[in-house]
């Protein structure tokens, strides 16, 4: 069995932060966010292979996941030559392979249990499966209804109230057999959702609804990006390296440096050769990513720091994302901001984003 990673997209709701750096790989705690999808993928012992659906910013994902070393998992790579949607995507990601695809979409964080995913899809002999994801308010999204067997009978596009009569999404997860993939045109954008799928139901094809009612997000815009870290450190989704710690843990990577007097603040997180000064303070929900700096006397609370950033002498940093190597200079304030890779903010500063 090969899984397909639909890692095309331009992150355009997370700009600054992917004008660099594409979504698939922007950091969490560290790792390549893809890398969190890969530790799922690995616990299905039929994978064999992922194959990584790319479109924007290809050599940046090449680059750093390489042949999937340190992923898990073996990888290799489809590079669209122009964007052509989830299911011309697919399509194209999967020309030659006759075997099941196990389809993620590149921004799902979830602790699914994939295995039991695939058995249902082989028990019921399926042509496709789909995860479902339950929501509070099903007005505000694209529901998908099931039959009592788990068949999906239609697919709802923001309904109106009358018109509900399930609480269920698309969770970005698929089960699918190749066969029926001749019915997308090849090199054409074509969407898997709007598409293929209601193509499916139309044709009385075995397409099955596997309801989730574990932990899901999109990561797609800043605020979840941000809720994304703060649910690992909860251990609300049973990922990451926080998992069986206490709830006011401070994870170190190797090589941290430490000076005298620093505060810690639990739960937070600092990547593998960070270096704390003197006098700093490092607060609940602290995010600092590999060889970066924190001066003396300088404050670090609720804020990510993505690899190489420097912090100066007594500056506060609060609620805000920051891309690598990103300069805060000495006694500067920033507060609720979302700042792109190289940002430098001047001594003495103040700088008041809407994060």
């Amino acid at each position: 069995m090969k899984a397909v990673i639909l890692a095309g997209g331009f992150g355009t709701r997370l700009r600054p932060l992917t004008l660099e750096q594409p979504k698939p790989i922007v950091p969490i705690f560290d790792r390549p966010f893809l890398y969190h999808q890969v530790d799922l993928l690995r616990k299905v012992p039929e994978i064999d292979e992922v194959i990584l659906s790319l479109n924007y910013r290809p050599d940046r994902i090449e680059t750093l996941v390489g042949r999937g070393a340190d992923a898990g998992l073996p990888v290799r790579y489809r590079v669209e030559p122009e964007p052509l949607g989830t299911g011309g995507a697919i399509k194209f990601a999967s020309e030659g392979i006759t075997d099941t695809l196990l389809v993620f979409n590149g921004d799902v964080l979830t602790g699914i249990d994939l295995a039991s995913v695939v058995r249902r899809h082989q028990e019921r002999d399926a042509v496709a499966t789909i995860v479902l994801t339950p929501v509070e308010n099903p007005a505000a999204y694209g529901l998908v209804e099931t039959d009592p067997a788990g068949n999906v009978r239609r697919f709802l596009e923001k309904p109106s109230a009358d018109e509900i009569t399930c609480n269920t999404i698309n969770a970005g997860i698929y089960v699918l057999e190749p066969a029926p993939f001749d019915r997308i045109p090849s090199h054409r954008p074509w969407s898997v959702e709007r598409q293929y799928f209601p193509s499916l139901v139309e044709r009385g094809e075995t397409f099955m609804g596997y309801v989730d009612d574990g932990y899901w997000l999109d990561i797609g815009t800043p605020e979840s990006y941000v809720q994304a870290h703060r649910d690992l450190m909860a251990q609300r989704c049973p990922a990451g390296p926080f998992l069986g710690l206490a709830t006011d843990a401070v994870v170190q990577g190797p090589g941290v440096q430490v000076g005298e007097d620093v505060t810690f603040e639990g739960p937070c997180f600092l990547g593998e050769d960070v270096v704390v000064a003197a006098g700093a303070r490092i607060g609940s929900g602290a995010v600092i990513g590999a060889r970066c700096s924190i001066g003396p006397r300088a404050v670090v609370e609720d804020a990510i720091l993505w690899q190489d950033t420097q912090v100066g002498d007594d500056a506060e940093l609060r609620q805000s994302v920051l891309a690598e190597r990103c300069r805060i200079g000495p006694h500067a304030s920033v507060s609720h901001a979302l700042l792109g890779r190289g940002t430098t903010i001047a001594a003495y500063s103040r700088h008041l984003g809407v994060l």
